[in-house]
């Protein structure tokens, strides 16, 4: 018989309101529009000598700093080879983040509003993605280390979401 342990974290405060848009096809770039994303975190591994997985407290701190970087923020693609995505100083004062899709649209953001995440666009398994890897670096940062894998589900809304996971 094998046994197998695995903390899950849904808490009510792991949401995050955040606009996006995404490049659907090569010819085609959704509108700007805005979810509030609910986030999932799931680690499995062997309980260490204390008994636990993961610290609770420790991976609940962790998912709550990387989800505030996204809060409120327009999220942007910085490697999409479709769009061209410039922060320069704006006419009014402070820096603006101006995207382009493929000489098309134009849409201009006040730079400290937006958020540049690497990958080719902000799809929510792309953002499941980030989430996992930077809540692994920031527990990482605190001295707890993820020995085993790790499941990050971002849902866009209700019965709509994607799944990241890193295996042990």
């Amino acid at each position: 018989m094998t046994e197998h342990y695995e903390v899950r974290l849904r808490k009510a405060v792991h949401v995050f309101s955040a606009g996006h848009f995404i490049t659907l096809t090569d010819e085609l770039c959704e509108p700007v529009h805005g979810h509030n994303w609910t986030v999932g975190v799931d680690v499995e591994g062997v309980p260490d000598a204390h008994g636990m997985v993961v610290d609770f407290l420790a991976l609940r701190d962790a998912v709550t700093a990387v989800l505030a970087r996204l809060d409120h923020k327009m999220l942007l693609p910085a490697a999409n080879p479709l769009l061209t995505v410039l922060t320069a100083p704006g006419p009014l004062g402070g820096a603006e983040t101006t995207v382009t899709f493929r000489n098309r649209r134009r849409w201009v953001f006040p730079a400290e509003e937006c958020l540049l995440l690497p990958g080719g666009n902000t799809t929510a398994e792309w953002l499941a993605r980030w989430i996992g890897l930077e809540t692994v670096a920031t527990l990482a940062a605190a001295g707890h280390v993820i020995r085993g894998g790790m499941r990050v589900s971002v849902d866009e809304c209700l019965g709509q979401s994607a799944v990241w996971e890193r295996r042990g």
